[in-house]
């Protein structure tokens, strides 16, 4: 259930080299985070089976005080959503279970959701209309799941057909195709559309031709040659990105048309379009890369953390200074190094999740515990 936290300490804002992307020092380790409506408050997993939700303190985005604990999962939260306009949070976790909470008296209050699954879920995400939700597992399915009045509670509806654990899954705009990724290597788009709660919304299959039922296949992509870690759709649902294990990224058009980037850094654990024409992508390397279309194709434009951070013993990348702090740490037993910090990074350790932020802005979360806001310019 839903505990008030409001004795808790204070959070405050770091200090920064620019003006929107300060860091949030919100926990040790962060799985996943998503924002309110109006980005006043944020909730986080600290890396175990409870949600905190943070609150902006007073008219001062400078400081962050915690004010609810959600803790109805029994393991890890390993995917967490907040719908903007009904103010509605799905979460899920390798507990094999999903809860949709309520703000209701002072308190959010959990509903049951009935998945129907044996193994853990990895991500769940509202649909754009917030009347559906879908959630990834490790049984190589996608419950997609609405409210049944009847008997109060989310019950759900199996897209299959994926030969491994889905680690990913993105609604296209129009609210009933869903694009997955998982850990067979492959991107696929199915029709999540469900007669009881699609039937009044005329929606299109984005890719051509008529929308097939519930569960079908409407388009597969196995160009990344390792697990799928991320799907994302433009704004104007035109364009599908995936991120591969195998240090790529992809695009695809409504046309069937696609394009692959071998990346020289780390791989993308997390995609997401901030435009229709431009997409950020983090994970492994701790810093944001952003990729922009040109008219005909998607390019590389920059690694979007450009401060500089005071460093000693000269300049090392991220993944060298990780390596030496972790040489320090079994070598000398030592928690502190010069490794920390000569990182030029504002993350200073994976970065394994991304949300939208209002126009042109995202956040990111990671195993570092820090929240950050970035502009897009």
């Amino acid at each position: 259930a839903s505990t008030s936290a409001s004795s808790s300490p204070f959070v405050h804002l770091m200090a920064s080299t620019s003006g929107t992307n300060n860091p949030y020092q919100l926990a040790l380790n962060i799985t996943c985070h998503a924002w309110n409506g109006d980005h006043s408050m944020v909730a986080v997993c600290p890396n175990n089976h409870e949600v905190h939700i943070y609150a902006v303190k007073g008219k001062s985005v400078k400081e962050w005080e915690r004010v609810h604990v959600l803790s109805e999962h029994d393991q890890v939260v390993t995917g967490i959503d907040w719908a903007p306009k009904t103010n509605r949070i799905v979460t899920c976790a390798q507990d094999r279970n999903a809860y949709v909470w309520r703000f209701e008296g002072g308190e959010w209050k959990p509903t049951l959701v009935i998945l129907r699954i044996t193994r853990a879920a990895t991500c769940v995400k509202w649909n754009p209309d917030e009347d559906k939700f879908a959630v990834g597992c490790g049984m190589k399915c996608v419950p997609v799941c609405w409210f049944e009045q009847e008997n109060n509670w989310w019950i759900s509806k199996i897209i299959k057909k994926h030969k491994s654990t889905v680690l990913s899954v993105a609604w296209h705009p129009n609210g009933v195709v869903l694009a997955t990724g998982s850990s067979d290597n492959k991107c696929r788009v199915f029709s999540a559309y469900v007669k009881d709660v699609d039937k009044k919304k005329g929606a299109t299959n984005p890719f051509g031709g008529d929308l097939p039922a519930f569960g079908e296949v409407i388009a597969e992509f196995d160009q990344a040659r390792g697990w799928v870690h991320s799907v994302s759709w433009s704004p104007n649902g035109q364009q599908l990105g995936w991120s591969g294990h195998d240090a790529s990224i992809h695009f695809t058009n409504t046309q069937r048309d696609v394009q692959s980037i071998k990346i020289r850094d780390l791989p993308y654990a997390a995609v997401h379009f901030v435009s229709d024409t431009q997409l950020v992508a983090c994970g492994h390397d701790f810093n944001p890369h952003l990729y922009t279309y040109t008219g005909d194709k998607w390019v590389f434009t920059k690694k979007v953390d450009e401060g500089p951070v005071k460093t000693t013993g000269g300049e090392k990348s991220a993944v060298s200074a990780a390596f030496a702090k972790f040489q320090s740490q079994a070598k000398r037993g030592e928690e502190k190094s010069d490794a920390t910090e000569s990182l030029t990074t504002k993350h200073h350790n994976y970065v394994n999740c991304i949300c939208p932020h209002g126009p042109m802005k995202f956040s990111t979360s990671g195993l570092d515990g820090r929240v950050i806001v970035w502009e897009c310019k």
